[in-house]
């Protein structure tokens, strides 16, 4: 299994990513497009949990294509929750590896990006209970590719940990089998996100607060050379669009 940062340290990074949340998440907006355009459940959602809600986008991707469905946020910011209150008929501030709901509560489990944070084998395990008989999950997570162009700029700088490490498909596969799902189906998608400079792309990653990488991070800054290393070793990927930041994408469907 990845090792995780501690759940305090990526509930403060994204507690602190709120207000800027939005307009740095442009990945998570195209993903979660995926997400839904390729999720055809039936019969339609009565009662949605979107696990990891974040600001409440993926609420409203959801109350369009299902208007009459009832749609629960759960997210441990609750900051973040603040913000999505507006388009959920219900919020929960919890942990979505124990959720604080009663077994068959919903007929969808939907989450757009989260669940790389998480444990597993512990979320799933929770989205079987919460889920009806019959009901279905949609989640998007991050393939072991992610960030490959910054690891490969960092190797040999430092021996600290600049990325987190990401689950194989085949991985979430046999995590959502062992929890009892049914009719898993996978699909995985390279997307690359361009940036003018190095800067410019660490800065919308800690804009979406995916800058927590727990034990083995660097917790001074680089000095002036060492930096000038990264930033030359980076610059090597760029291409007409500017400097990629790469994300292995991985779109998971199964039944209860």
């Amino acid at each position: 299994m990845p090792l995780l940062p501690p759940k305090p340290r990526v509930r403060e990074s994204f507690a602190r990513a709120a207000a800027s949340y939005d307009d740095a998440a442009l990945l998570q907006r195209q993903v979660g497009e995926q997400l839904l355009a390729d999720f055809a459940p039936l019969p339609e959602p009565a009662t949605i949990i979107d696990a990891g809600c974040g600001t409440g986008f993926g609420c409203r991707l959801l109350r369009a294509r299902w208007p009459s469905a009832n749609i629960t946020a759960v997210d441990f910011a609750t900051t973040m929750l603040a913000v999505a209150r507006k388009d959920a008929d219900s919020c929960l501030a919890a942990d979505i590896e124990a959720l604080p709901c009663r077994a068959e509560s919903f007929s969808t489990w939907w989450s757009n990006l989260t669940v790389q944070w998480c444990d597993n084998g512990k979320v799933f395990a929770e989205a079987q209970r919460v889920l009806r008989p019959g009901g279905q999950l949609a989640l998007s997570t991050l393939g072991p590719e992610t960030f490959s162009e910054l690891r490969a700029a960092f190797t040999g700088i430092d021996r600290h940990r600049h990325t987190l490490s990401f689950s194989e498909p085949e991985t979430i596969g046999a995590a959502l089998t062992l929890a009892g799902f049914a009719e898993v189906r996978l699909r995985r998608q390279t997307i690359n996100m361009h940036y003018p400079d190095l800067k410019t792309l660490l800065r919308a990653v800690k804009g979406i607060g995916a800058n927590s990488v727990g034990e083995g991070a660097r917790s001074g800054l680089l000095g002036r050379n060492a930096w000038q290393r990264v930033q030359a070793a980076y610059e090597q990927y760029r291409t007409s669009a500017g400097l990629p930041a790469r994300y292995d994408v991985i779109l998971a469907y199964a039944r209860k």
